[in-house]
Protein backbone atom coordinates (compact mmCIF):
# COMPACT_ATOMS: atom_id res chain seq x y z
CA UNK A 1 0.00 0.00 0.00
CA UNK A 2 1.32 3.46 -0.99
CA UNK A 3 4.43 1.89 -2.55
CA UNK A 4 5.03 4.90 -4.82
CA UNK A 5 5.59 7.31 -1.94
CA UNK A 6 7.53 4.69 -0.01
CA UNK A 7 10.05 4.39 -2.85
CA UNK A 8 10.46 8.17 -3.04
CA UNK A 9 11.07 8.51 0.70
CA UNK A 10 13.70 5.81 0.45
CA UNK A 11 15.36 7.83 -2.30
CA UNK A 12 15.53 10.88 -0.04
CA UNK A 13 17.33 8.93 2.66
CA UNK A 14 19.89 7.74 0.12
CA UNK A 15 20.37 11.32 -1.11
CA UNK A 16 21.22 12.54 2.40
CA UNK A 17 23.64 9.65 2.88
CA UNK A 18 25.42 10.54 -0.35
CA UNK A 19 25.53 14.26 0.43
CA UNK A 20 27.39 13.65 3.70
CA UNK A 21 29.79 11.04 2.32
CA UNK A 22 32.05 13.66 0.76
CA UNK A 23 32.31 15.46 4.08
CA UNK A 24 33.04 12.18 5.83
CA UNK A 25 35.78 11.32 3.33
CA UNK A 26 37.36 14.74 3.78
CA UNK A 27 37.34 14.45 7.59
CA UNK A 28 39.84 12.45 9.65
CA UNK A 29 39.02 8.73 9.59
CA UNK A 30 39.29 6.19 12.36
CA UNK A 31 43.06 5.74 11.92
CA UNK A 32 43.84 9.46 11.76
CA UNK A 33 41.65 10.43 14.70
CA UNK A 34 40.96 7.45 16.96
CA UNK A 35 38.74 8.21 19.90
CA UNK A 36 41.68 8.24 22.31
CA UNK A 37 43.37 10.90 20.17
CA UNK A 38 40.10 12.83 19.87
CA UNK A 39 39.73 12.80 23.66
CA UNK A 40 43.27 14.09 24.05
CA UNK A 41 42.59 17.05 21.76
CA UNK A 42 39.19 17.95 23.19
CA UNK A 43 40.47 20.53 25.62
CA UNK A 44 42.63 22.40 23.11
CA UNK A 45 39.92 22.23 20.44
CA UNK A 46 37.31 23.45 22.87
CA UNK A 47 39.51 26.32 23.90
CA UNK A 48 40.35 27.35 20.38
CA UNK A 49 36.78 26.99 19.23
CA UNK A 50 35.48 28.90 22.21
CA UNK A 51 37.88 31.76 21.45
CA UNK A 52 36.84 31.77 17.81
CA UNK A 53 33.18 31.58 18.80
CA UNK A 54 33.63 34.53 21.14
CA UNK A 55 35.27 36.54 18.38
CA UNK A 56 32.41 35.70 16.02
CA UNK A 57 29.86 36.67 18.65
CA UNK A 58 31.63 40.01 19.19
CA UNK A 59 31.63 40.74 15.48
CA UNK A 60 27.99 39.64 15.09
CA UNK A 61 28.92 37.40 12.14
CA UNK A 62 27.50 34.12 13.46
CA UNK A 63 24.32 32.92 11.75
CA UNK A 64 22.02 31.36 14.34
CA UNK A 65 20.83 28.80 11.76
CA UNK A 66 24.36 27.69 10.84
CA UNK A 67 26.69 25.51 12.93
CA UNK A 68 29.17 27.80 14.72
CA UNK A 69 32.93 27.49 14.38
CA UNK A 70 32.89 26.18 17.92
CA UNK A 71 30.49 23.40 16.91
CA UNK A 72 32.61 22.52 13.89
CA UNK A 73 35.87 22.48 15.83
CA UNK A 74 34.47 20.36 18.62
CA UNK A 75 32.89 17.97 16.13
CA UNK A 76 36.23 17.66 14.33
CA UNK A 77 38.10 16.96 17.58
CA UNK A 78 35.61 14.34 18.75
CA UNK A 79 35.40 12.56 15.43
CA UNK A 80 31.89 13.70 14.52
CA UNK A 81 30.30 15.30 11.46
CA UNK A 82 27.82 18.19 11.49
CA UNK A 83 25.02 18.16 8.91
CA UNK A 84 24.88 21.59 7.27
CA UNK A 85 22.52 23.38 4.89
CA UNK A 86 24.58 22.46 1.85
CA UNK A 87 24.26 18.76 2.74
CA UNK A 88 20.47 19.03 2.74
CA UNK A 89 19.87 21.45 -0.15
CA UNK A 90 19.73 18.93 -2.98
CA UNK A 91 18.13 16.05 -0.99
CA UNK A 92 15.39 18.37 0.29
CA UNK A 93 14.73 19.63 -3.22
CA UNK A 94 14.43 16.04 -4.40
CA UNK A 95 12.16 15.24 -1.44
CA UNK A 96 9.89 18.15 -2.32
CA UNK A 97 9.62 16.98 -5.92
CA UNK A 98 8.96 13.41 -4.74
CA UNK A 99 6.16 14.54 -2.42
CA UNK A 100 4.52 16.70 -5.08
CA UNK A 101 4.76 13.89 -7.64
CA UNK A 102 3.01 11.66 -5.10
CA UNK A 103 0.08 14.13 -4.99
CA UNK A 104 0.99 15.57 -1.60
CA UNK A 105 -0.56 19.03 -1.35
CA UNK A 106 1.91 21.94 -1.63
CA UNK A 107 1.43 23.36 1.87
CA UNK A 108 1.72 19.86 3.33
CA UNK A 109 4.96 19.20 1.43
CA UNK A 110 6.38 22.50 2.70
CA UNK A 111 5.47 21.61 6.28
CA UNK A 112 7.24 18.24 5.96
CA UNK A 113 10.33 19.88 4.45
CA UNK A 114 10.51 22.54 7.18
CA UNK A 115 10.20 19.92 9.88
CA UNK A 116 12.90 17.70 8.38
CA UNK A 117 15.24 20.67 7.88
CA UNK A 118 14.73 21.88 11.44
CA UNK A 119 15.34 18.41 12.85
CA UNK A 120 18.51 17.70 10.87
CA UNK A 121 20.28 21.01 10.37
CA UNK A 122 23.20 21.36 12.75
CA UNK A 123 22.88 17.79 14.03
CA UNK A 124 26.09 15.83 14.36
CA UNK A 125 26.89 12.16 14.04
CA UNK A 126 29.92 9.96 14.58
CA UNK A 127 31.99 9.49 11.45
CA UNK A 128 31.83 5.72 11.88
CA UNK A 129 28.00 5.84 11.78
CA UNK A 130 25.62 6.61 8.94
CA UNK A 131 22.99 9.33 8.81
CA UNK A 132 20.29 6.68 8.40
CA UNK A 133 18.94 6.83 11.95
CA UNK A 134 18.85 10.63 11.94
CA UNK A 135 17.03 10.75 8.60
CA UNK A 136 14.62 8.04 9.75
CA UNK A 137 13.76 9.96 12.91
CA UNK A 138 13.31 13.30 11.13
CA UNK A 139 11.08 11.82 8.43
CA UNK A 140 9.09 9.79 10.96
CA UNK A 141 8.28 12.83 13.09
CA UNK A 142 7.53 15.09 10.11
CA UNK A 143 5.14 12.61 8.48
CA UNK A 144 3.41 11.75 11.74
CA UNK A 145 2.85 15.43 12.53
CA UNK A 146 0.87 15.99 9.33
CA UNK A 147 -0.92 12.62 9.12
CA UNK A 148 -2.04 12.35 12.74
CA UNK A 149 -3.64 15.79 12.99
CA UNK A 150 -6.96 15.65 14.84
CA UNK A 151 -6.78 11.89 15.30
CA UNK A 152 -9.24 10.39 17.79
CA UNK A 153 -10.36 6.94 18.91
CA UNK A 154 -13.46 6.28 16.77
CA UNK A 155 -14.62 3.23 18.71
CA UNK A 156 -14.22 4.98 22.03
CA UNK A 157 -16.28 7.91 20.77
CA UNK A 158 -19.06 5.54 19.71
CA UNK A 159 -18.94 3.78 23.07
CA UNK A 160 -19.13 6.98 25.11
CA UNK A 161 -21.71 8.88 23.03
CA UNK A 162 -25.42 9.06 23.85
CA UNK A 163 -27.39 6.68 21.64
CA UNK A 164 -28.36 6.75 18.91
CA UNK A 165 -25.17 8.07 17.32
CA UNK A 166 -25.92 9.68 13.96
CA UNK A 167 -23.24 9.53 11.27
CA UNK A 168 -23.73 11.21 7.89
CA UNK A 169 -21.59 10.30 4.88
CA UNK A 170 -20.67 12.79 2.15
CA UNK A 171 -18.60 12.72 -1.02
CA UNK A 172 -18.81 12.74 -4.79
CA UNK A 173 -20.40 10.08 -6.97
CA UNK A 174 -18.64 6.80 -7.55
CA UNK A 175 -16.07 6.81 -4.74
CA UNK A 176 -17.64 3.95 -2.74
CA UNK A 177 -19.66 5.97 -0.26
CA UNK A 178 -22.68 3.64 -0.05
CA UNK A 179 -20.46 0.57 0.11
CA UNK A 180 -18.45 2.22 2.90
CA UNK A 181 -21.69 2.68 4.86
CA UNK A 182 -22.42 -1.03 4.53
CA UNK A 183 -18.86 -1.90 5.58
CA UNK A 184 -19.04 0.35 8.62
CA UNK A 185 -22.39 -1.20 9.58
CA UNK A 186 -20.69 -4.60 9.58
CA UNK A 187 -17.65 -3.23 11.46
CA UNK A 188 -19.99 -1.89 14.15
CA UNK A 189 -21.92 -5.17 14.33
CA UNK A 190 -18.66 -7.04 14.93
CA UNK A 191 -18.19 -4.85 18.00
CA UNK A 192 -21.70 -5.31 19.31
CA UNK A 193 -23.40 -2.17 17.98
CA UNK A 194 -26.69 -2.23 16.08
CA UNK A 195 -27.26 0.14 13.19
CA UNK A 196 -29.96 1.33 10.80
CA UNK A 197 -29.31 2.68 7.31
CA UNK A 198 -31.05 5.88 6.16
CA UNK A 199 -30.97 6.72 2.46
CA UNK A 200 -30.68 10.48 2.18
CA UNK A 201 -29.65 10.07 -1.47
CA UNK A 202 -33.04 11.01 -2.90
CA UNK A 203 -31.46 12.66 -5.93
CA UNK A 204 -30.08 9.69 -7.86
CA UNK A 205 -32.27 7.16 -9.66
CA UNK A 206 -31.54 3.69 -8.36
CA UNK A 207 -30.04 4.89 -5.08
CA UNK A 208 -32.76 3.21 -3.00
CA UNK A 209 -32.21 -0.10 -4.79
CA UNK A 210 -28.45 0.05 -4.28
CA UNK A 211 -28.51 0.69 -0.55
CA UNK A 212 -31.45 -1.71 -0.04
CA UNK A 213 -29.38 -4.51 -1.57
CA UNK A 214 -26.68 -3.88 1.03
CA UNK A 215 -29.24 -3.68 3.83
CA UNK A 216 -30.83 -6.98 2.80
CA UNK A 217 -27.48 -8.78 2.58
CA UNK A 218 -26.48 -7.55 6.02
CA UNK A 219 -29.90 -7.96 7.62
CA UNK A 220 -30.20 -4.26 8.48
CA UNK A 221 -33.30 -2.10 8.48
CA UNK A 222 -33.44 0.70 5.91
CA UNK A 223 -35.27 4.04 6.14
CA UNK A 224 -35.98 5.59 2.74
CA UNK A 225 -38.34 7.96 0.94
CA UNK A 226 -39.32 8.26 -2.70
CA UNK A 227 -36.91 9.76 -5.18
CA UNK A 228 -36.97 13.55 -4.99
CA UNK A 229 -37.84 13.65 -1.27
CA UNK A 230 -36.13 15.79 1.35
CA UNK A 231 -32.80 14.15 2.34
CA UNK A 232 -32.83 15.84 5.75
CA UNK A 233 -36.29 14.40 6.46
CA UNK A 234 -35.15 10.86 5.60
CA UNK A 235 -32.19 10.95 7.97
CA UNK A 236 -34.33 12.59 10.65
CA UNK A 237 -36.79 9.71 10.30
CA UNK A 238 -33.86 7.33 10.68
CA UNK A 239 -32.96 8.97 14.00
CA UNK A 240 -36.54 8.69 15.25
CA UNK A 241 -36.64 5.03 14.24
CA UNK A 242 -33.41 4.36 16.10
CA UNK A 243 -34.70 6.08 19.23
CA UNK A 244 -37.93 4.05 19.15
CA UNK A 245 -36.17 0.72 18.54
CA UNK A 246 -33.03 1.08 20.70
CA UNK A 247 -30.70 1.09 17.71
CA UNK A 248 -27.20 2.30 18.52
CA UNK A 249 -26.11 4.02 15.30
CA UNK A 250 -27.81 5.73 12.36
CA UNK A 251 -25.78 5.63 9.14
CA UNK A 252 -27.09 8.29 6.77
CA UNK A 253 -26.23 8.27 3.07
CA UNK A 254 -26.38 11.49 1.04
CA UNK A 255 -26.41 12.23 -2.66
CA UNK A 256 -23.04 12.08 -4.33
CA UNK A 257 -22.30 15.60 -5.35
CA UNK A 258 -19.65 17.63 -7.02
CA UNK A 259 -18.19 20.24 -4.71
CA UNK A 260 -19.13 22.79 -7.38
CA UNK A 261 -22.86 21.88 -7.26
CA UNK A 262 -24.35 24.67 -5.17
CA UNK A 263 -27.83 23.17 -4.76
CA UNK A 264 -26.56 19.81 -3.55
CA UNK A 265 -24.06 21.44 -1.22
CA UNK A 266 -26.98 23.50 0.17
CA UNK A 267 -28.78 20.19 0.84
CA UNK A 268 -25.78 19.05 2.82
CA UNK A 269 -25.83 22.24 4.88
CA UNK A 270 -29.56 21.67 5.57
CA UNK A 271 -28.91 18.10 6.78
CA UNK A 272 -26.29 19.50 9.10
CA UNK A 273 -28.78 22.05 10.52
CA UNK A 274 -31.84 19.79 10.78
CA UNK A 275 -30.27 16.51 11.90
CA UNK A 276 -27.20 17.89 13.74
CA UNK A 277 -25.30 14.62 13.24
CA UNK A 278 -22.77 13.44 15.77
CA UNK A 279 -20.28 12.88 12.98
CA UNK A 280 -20.02 13.76 9.32
CA UNK A 281 -17.58 11.58 7.39
CA UNK A 282 -16.12 12.48 4.02
CA UNK A 283 -15.52 9.55 1.65
CA UNK A 284 -13.13 9.61 -1.30
CA UNK A 285 -10.64 7.37 -3.06
CA UNK A 286 -7.05 7.08 -1.90
CA UNK A 287 -6.08 6.95 -5.58
CA UNK A 288 -7.78 10.32 -6.29
CA UNK A 289 -4.70 12.22 -5.10
CA UNK A 290 -4.95 16.00 -5.34
CA UNK A 291 -8.61 15.83 -6.40
CA UNK A 292 -9.48 14.18 -3.09
CA UNK A 293 -7.62 16.91 -1.21
CA UNK A 294 -9.47 19.71 -3.04
CA UNK A 295 -12.83 18.03 -2.54
CA UNK A 296 -12.17 17.46 1.15
CA UNK A 297 -11.58 21.19 1.59
CA UNK A 298 -14.84 22.07 -0.16
CA UNK A 299 -16.98 19.54 1.71
CA UNK A 300 -15.45 20.60 5.00
CA UNK A 301 -16.43 24.19 4.22
CA UNK A 302 -20.03 23.19 3.39
CA UNK A 303 -20.66 21.12 6.52
CA UNK A 304 -17.66 20.64 8.73
CA UNK A 305 -16.50 17.05 8.48
CA UNK A 306 -15.25 15.11 11.49
CA UNK A 307 -13.11 12.63 9.61
CA UNK A 308 -12.54 10.82 6.34
CA UNK A 309 -12.71 7.35 4.86
CA UNK A 310 -10.36 6.64 1.96
CA UNK A 311 -11.46 3.80 -0.30
CA UNK A 312 -9.29 1.75 -2.68
CA UNK A 313 -6.33 2.00 -0.33
CA UNK A 314 -5.34 -1.49 -1.49
CA UNK A 315 -4.75 -0.17 -5.02
CA UNK A 316 -1.32 1.04 -6.15
CA UNK A 317 -1.78 4.51 -4.68
CA UNK A 318 0.96 7.12 -4.44
CA UNK A 319 -0.20 7.95 -0.92
CA UNK A 320 -0.54 11.70 -1.35
CA UNK A 321 -4.21 11.82 -0.36
CA UNK A 322 -3.54 9.97 2.89
CA UNK A 323 -0.77 12.44 3.70
CA UNK A 324 -2.75 15.56 2.77
CA UNK A 325 -6.47 15.17 3.53
CA UNK A 326 -6.06 15.22 7.29
CA UNK A 327 -3.65 18.15 7.26
CA UNK A 328 -5.64 20.48 4.97
CA UNK A 329 -8.93 19.88 6.81
CA UNK A 330 -7.56 19.48 10.32
CA UNK A 331 -9.72 16.33 10.56
CA UNK A 332 -8.38 12.77 10.71
CA UNK A 333 -8.55 9.85 8.33
CA UNK A 334 -10.53 7.27 10.30
CA UNK A 335 -10.86 4.25 8.00
CA UNK A 336 -9.29 2.75 4.89
CA UNK A 337 -11.28 0.65 2.45
CA UNK A 338 -9.10 -2.24 1.35
CA UNK A 339 -11.27 -4.42 -0.89
CA UNK A 340 -14.76 -5.33 -2.07
CA UNK A 341 -15.97 -7.42 0.87
CA UNK A 342 -17.93 -6.08 3.82
CA UNK A 343 -15.02 -6.92 6.09
CA UNK A 344 -12.53 -5.02 3.93
CA UNK A 345 -12.36 -1.91 6.08
CA UNK A 346 -9.72 -1.10 8.65
CA UNK A 347 -9.16 1.59 11.22
CA UNK A 348 -6.53 4.04 10.06
CA UNK A 349 -3.44 4.12 12.26
CA UNK A 350 -1.05 7.02 11.44
CA UNK A 351 1.86 5.35 13.20
CA UNK A 352 1.41 2.16 11.20
CA UNK A 353 1.32 4.10 7.93
CA UNK A 354 4.47 6.05 8.74
CA UNK A 355 6.31 2.90 9.74
CA UNK A 356 5.23 1.15 6.54
CA UNK A 357 6.38 4.12 4.42
CA UNK A 358 9.81 4.09 6.09
CA UNK A 359 10.21 0.31 6.18
CA UNK A 360 13.08 -0.66 3.88
CA UNK A 361 12.04 -4.31 3.75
Amino acid sequence: MFDGLKDKLSGFREDVEESTESEEDASPGDEATPESSADATNASADGAAAETGANEADSGETDADEPSTFQRAKAFATGRIIIEEEDLEEPLWNLEMALLESDVEMSVAEQILDSVRESMLGESRKQVETTGELVESALHDALLDVIAVGQFDFEQRIAEADKPVTIVFTGVNGVGKTTSIAKLSEWLADRGYSSVLANGDTYRAGANEQIREHADRLGRDLISHDQGGDPAAVIYDGVEYAEANDVDVVLGDTAGRLHTSDDLMAQLEKIDRVVDPDMTLFVDEAVAGQDAVNRAKEFNDAAAIDGAILTKADADSSGGAAISVAYVTGKPILFLGTGQGYDDITLFDPEDLVESLLDEE
